[in-house]
């Protein structure tokens, strides 16, 4: 959810601004039908707790271009609750489990302490966690 807010996050920072404009390109390649998008139900529920309408809408149309949506399970709750045991708050356990369960090559998140708890974490995963903006200069470069 954190790459899908970050467009509207303030753009003056040049990382927020780099980020932003990851975000945009994987998106791009997404809808294009290059790369494949995978959503949640997770992400719905966040979507929901969304205040700001435009942002929701928005947000709402860049992942209606996903090939597919993970329905949350219990296989998936209980594997989400063993990552919030390793550290990752619930939201993150369950984007977690979602990507390993639907298959994802690339799971990618803004949030740095995420990021760290990942990196520590990488051989308990069954998805790679990685930064938007670092991804797409490893896959476009």
């Amino acid at each position: 959810m954190c790459c899908l807010n970050r467009p509207f996050d303030d753009q003056t920072q040049e990382r927020i601004f780099l980020e932003a404009e990851a975000v945009r390109i994987i998106l791009a390649h997404c809808q294009s039908g290059e790369w494949q998008l995978l959503t949640s139900q997770v992400i719905d529920v966040e979507l929901r707790r969304t205040p700001d309408s435009a942002r929701k809408e928005q947000i709402k149309f860049w992942t209606e271009c996903a090939t597919s949506k993970i329905t949350i399970t219990q296989q998936i709750e209980s594997r989400g609750l063993q990552l919030s045991q390793l550290g990752f708050k619930n939201y993150d356990a369950l984007h977690i489990a979602c990507a390993e369960a639907g298959n994802a090559n690339i799971f990618l998140t803004t949030d740095d302490r995420m990021l760290r708890l990942a990196a520590r974490s990488k051989n308990l995963l069954q998805v790679r966690v990685e930064n938007p903006l670092q991804w797409v200069m490893e896959v476009t470069s």
